[in-house]
């Protein structure tokens, strides 16, 4: 008997896109990074630990880097994220150290325990990131004022709060850090010392705040109809304007939603430190963009991926460790090798984007004109 033909339709490999394609080349870099960094520098690259003081040092910043990708990708940009960072964390510990007697008389009034600061202090953690993301948003928004200047006089604003609030560092009492920095052991990620005994890898209550709100954050960007949004309108807002997307009030959450991530950082910030000052959070705004051009997120926007922001914040905190191993102690080195990295990733993006626009310009002349005649069949 013959055989009946296949008929089934061929499987066509889907070509790669921008946001994959800088996604795999991001991952590729840490990871072959953080192997080099284990082969060749050994000893605390080799534990598990490392990897979990690099996760707790940066989980503020990967909150701040995940609002920064949403604005990126909408073709804007927020550089206040930083300084409304270092203020939540200045006014968070002022309610912590019983400075604000608004709310200490709040406490006494209604007869609450001492921890109820923390959950002051979160309360206005979001509440100052909302406010801050709120009037920015709008001026950006509706006003249609160039975001640079407007986040940039966020910053000022936010950095002189800073001063008015307290001009000495503060300091939250210790029975109160002792909750908010008690950490989580992972016992089968522990690496044993010398004498044999295991000790189990430690993470702060800040990482886990940090992964929920990457989780969050790429649901949004992959499974809302806003996260769908944020991509249309930094493609193309003309176009996004044709397929009915509201622009304005898409710019205006993509900002809302990076002031409260700026606040829940700032609360995460003070998490991790327990001290208020004007010098916290310093060039985190910068750490931040840099994390998310590492990351895929390009500057143009329309392209971007919050798992990759994740990583790219990993590369950069791989990269300085790396240095201060090696010896390379000065800040410098620091800002030297952050800027070569930098640079070559925006050079990678610029060769995606000609790649985008050769596919462009091949799809163009292979699409049929209007003064094509169909063939009879």
């Amino acid at each position: 008997m013959n055989k009946l033909p296949d008929r089934s339709p061929a499987r066509r490999r889907e070509p790669v896109t921008d946001t994959q394609l800088l996604l795999s080349i991001t991952i590729c870099i840490f990871v072959g990074m953080y192997i080099m960094a284990m082969l060749i520098w050994g000893g605390g690259f080799k534990k598990p630990q490392m990897l979990f003081d690099i996760l707790n040092d940066n989980a503020y910043l990967v909150i701040i880097s995940c609002g920064l990708t949403i604005v990126m990708i909408t073709g804007s940009i927020d550089i206040s994220v930083g300084g409304v960072t270092a203020l939540v964390a200045m006014v968070g510990v002022m309610i912590l150290n019983g400075s604000n007697h608004l709310f200490d008389g709040l406490i006494a009034s209604l007869g609450l325990a001492e921890s109820w600061r923390i959950v002051f202090a979160l309360i206005m953690s979001l509440l100052i990131g909302l406010a801050f993301g709120a009037v920015q948003g709008f001026l950006i928004a509706h006003l249609e004022i160039q975001p640079f200047i407007i986040t940039l006089a966020g910053m000022f604003f936010a950095r002189g709060m800073i001063t008015i609030c307290s001009v000495d560092p503060q300091k939250a009492p210790q029975d109160l850090m002792d909750i908010l920095q008690k950490r989580i052991e992972i016992p089968w990620l522990g690496s044993v010392n010398k004498k044999g005994v295991l000790i189990p890898a430690k993470m702060e209550i800040g990482v886990v705040i940090a992964a929920v709100i990457v989780v969050l954050v790429f649901i949004l960007l992959r499974r809302r109809k806003l996260g769908r949004g944020f991509y249309a309108v930094g493609g193309n807002r003309q176009s996004a304007l044709m397929l009915g997307v509201n622009v304005r009030h898409t710019r205006f959450m993509a900002h809302l939603i990076c002031g409260l991530l700026s606040g829940i950082a700032g609360f995460v910030f003070m998490m991790h430190t327990g001290a208020g000052n004007a010098t916290n959070a310093t060039a985190a705004e910068m750490n931040a963009i840099a994390s998310s051009i590492i990351g895929g997120t390009l500057l143009t926007g329309g392209v971007g991926n919050v798992i990759g922001t994740f990583f790219g914040v990993l590369t950069l905190s791989t990269i300085k460790s790396i240095v201060t191993t090696s010896g390379l102690r000065d800040p410098w080195w620091q800002s030297i090798t952050t800027g070569a990295m930098l640079s070559f990733f925006i050079l990678l993006q610029s060769v995606v984007l000609m790649r985008k626009n050769r596919r462009r310009r091949k799809a163009k002349k292979a699409a049929p004109t209007n003064g094509d005649k169909p063939k009879d069949g």
